[in-house]
């Protein structure tokens, strides 16, 4: 396709989970990028699937129209729509998918469907008006954290990733809410033990650590061991959990983030690739960006991490993957389904 990239215009739709998000994209630079979240779900201790795709009902619409007015572009001028098409929640996924379908058939316009992993992973090409940006060169390896994945990958292009390693049971982040949950704390639980372990030691408890062969992870193992450590500390102390709730944060935070490095560091020297970068909606966490800077000074790695606004959950990286899909023709078709499961 002859067209420049500011000549094309990608309306980006992200709905996999519990955030609605719309981004406009003109080429690789973000001009908008609209989230609602949910907070209906922090009673329940963890998203609820019903409510989840009934908010994102109410919000699609308001979202997409100020994704559109902030960006300043017409819905005339869209080139294409990218949308997320999975993995995520089925009913939350219907949302984003019939909206994305309904808007290009209105327009004329075709579609471009995005897997939500590549876009996570994708989200260090984003550009924006006015910023420097230095994206990682091909090839690289991946950290892909959150809620629900916990993998490394190796990325050769924007649709040549491969799965090197994989957690086998519990991601890193639903192992982080979990733990949170049994702590008494609120959903999510990631930021909350982030903050928490802040003020903590994070040698204070020392929390087994699986021994999974490979690359792959394992997270279930130490929500054991964590547990069985609380029930013990409180069976002595009921309100050992209160008194020395930054430590017990701190202390779980430092072993979620050995685990993800030693698998990581194993994995440059196996490839014998040192671009390394992270994504994914842990990669918020503040220990496991600062290791990232403490391995790159010791193993001599080029690491890139996104802003804080590309790891959670958003349209902006949904929109990066459909340009360059937008560039290769690359359409779907109007009967495409949503999935609810697959890996890159």
């Amino acid at each position: 396709m002859d067209e420049k990239k500011d000549n094309v215009y990608i309306l980006a739709i992200e709905s996999s989970c519990d955030d609605t998000s719309a981004a406009v994209m003109r080429g690789d630079t973000v001009l908008s990028n609209v989230t609602a979240s949910q907070a209906v779900h922090e009673q329940y201790g963890g998203v609820v699937p019903e409510l989840a795709s009934r908010a994102h009902e109410l919000n699609i619409v308001p979202v997409v129209d100020a994704a559109l007015k902030r960006a300043g572009v017409e819905k005339e001028q869209l080139s294409a729509i990218a949308f997320t098409r999975g993995p995520g929640l089925m009913g939350s996924l219907l949302v984003g998918v019939s909206f994305a379908k309904g808007l290009a058939a209105s327009l004329g316009i075709p579609m471009v469907e995005v897997n939500h992993l590549q876009g996570h992973i994708m989200a260090h090409f984003i550009k924006e008006d006015g910023v420097e940006h230095k994206a990682p060169e091909y090839p690289f390896l991946c950290l892909m954290v959150s809620g629900g994945n916990s993998q490394i990958v190796k990325v050769d292009g924007y649709d040549k990733m491969e799965i090197v390693g994989q957690t086998i049971d519990d991601a890193a982040g639903e192992a982080m809410d979990k733990c949170a949950k049994v702590m008494g704390l609120g959903y999510p639980g990631g930021p909350i033990i982030d903050r928490l372990a802040r003020e903590g030691n994070p040698k204070a408890y020392a929390f087994s650590k699986p021994h999974i062969p490979g690359l792959d992870y394992s997270f279930s193992g130490l929500k054991t061991s964590f547990l069985y450590t609380l029930r013990k500390l409180v069976a002595d102390e009921p309100d050992y959990i209160e008194n020395h709730i930054n430590d017990l944060a701190a202390s779980f935070e430092a072993t979620v983030v050995d685990i993800l490095m030693d698998k990581l560091y194993k994995a440059t020297k196996q490839l014998k690739i040192k671009r390394v970068a992270l994504s994914g909606g842990v990669s918020a966490n503040t220990a496991l960006r600062q290791a990232f800077h403490d391995y790159a000074r010791r193993y001599g790695w080029e690491i890139f991490i996104p802003k804080f606004g590309f790891t959670t959950d958003n349209a902006a990286m949904i929109g990066i993957v459909g340009y360059h899909k937008f560039l290769e023709g690359d359409f779907c078709a109007m009967d495409m389904p949503a999935f609810s499961r697959t890996i890159i």
